[in-house]
């Protein structure tokens, strides 16, 4: 009740038979452990964690300055509450080869069922802006070799993220996903597609499964799940949706009460108490607190 009921091997086995099925997972981006559970509860495949969504909640561009620790612990939280595998963005690895080793295994003890390392040069910036810095494909082929080498759980995915399209062009981009594959990695997310052409021929040339990020405002057209699938993709992640819907929200409704000077005009918009108590199970809680005060206390102190 208090964490999930799967194990994380187990979630990670699952994610695997499902990525064999064939059809497109949906991952919508939890920016809290409630989220997570709310996405459980809308029955998609998974949940994905977002470098960028961590950063700016806490106050910071992405552009690399959050830490290890803040994003493993950050991914625990929120993985740890839902039966679903959990995807974590881990940007270019908190470091070298050696710091990428690390990291994947603190992903892997968290309960984390994969992560993705991106090729951009630190300190890196959001994959849908313009003149972003490439390393060496040498160089991310020894990040992916590293981190393959320290997955304890073959089940655990490793995903490359290439971000080389904007700067290298779309052959460049294939090239280096092919290398990235040789390297070790299992699945590979090519950052910021301009048409549905782009994401046909990453299909055509890369032969494991691939992923698709559908952010708004971005330079990707927002493509809806059966054009995906048609295109051959096994997973799309929505990274900040929820956050940019949340924070559109409450900035709407602060302006409301400052105006008005009171919440009334907006109960409307808000989740009620009773949907809150659903999502985060409050009569399961309830029941369990009887069952352990089910005894009698006459003739003790």
């Amino acid at each position: 009740m208090i964490f999930e009921t799967t194990a994380p091997g187990q979630k990670r086995r699952k994610l695997r038979e499902d990525l064999d099925s064939g059809k497109l997972l949906q991952f919508p981006g939890a920016f809290s452990p409630l989220v997570a559970q709310l996405i459980e509860d809308l029955e998609f495949d998974g949940v994905y964690i977002s470098g960028g969504v961590l950063s700016t909640d806490l106050a910071l561009p992405d552009i690399g300055l959050t830490t290890l620790t803040e994003v493993a612990q950050r991914g625990r939280a929120i993985s740890r509450v839902t039966n679903l595998p959990s995807i974590i963005d881990i940007d270019t690895g908190f470091g070298e080869p050696m710091s990428v080793a690390r990291t994947v295994i603190e992903m892997q003890e968290l309960g984390l069922s994969g992560a993705h390392l991106e090729d951009q040069v630190n300190p890196k910036r959001c994959g849908h802006l313009d003149n972003k810095s490439i390393v060496s494909q040498d160089e991310m082929c020894r990040k992916i070799r590293a981190a393959s080498d320290a997955k304890f759980d073959d089940k655990f995915l490793l995903i490359a993220r290439t971000d080389s399209r904007a700067s290298e062009g779309l052959d460049n981009a294939i090239a280096r996903a092919k290398a990235y594959v040789d390297a070790g990695a299992e699945m590979i997310f090519p950052e910021a597609l301009q048409n549905e052409s782009e994401f046909e021929r990453f299909r055509k040339e890369i032969k494991v499964p691939l992923l698709a990020n559908m952010t708004e405002f971005g330079k990707s057209k927002l493509l809806d799940k059966t054009t995906l699938e048609n295109l051959g993709f096994n997973m799309v992640i929505y990274p900040v949706t929820g956050w940019r819907l949340a924070m559109k929200a409450v900035e709407d409704g602060f302006r409301s009460i400052k105006e008005k000077g009171t919440q009334e005009p907006i109960l409307d918009r808000m989740q009620t108490r009773k949907r809150l108590y659903e999502i985060v199970r409050y009569e399961e809680y309830n029941d369990f607190d009887k069952d352990i005060f089910n005894f009698s206390q006459e003739g003790h102190n």
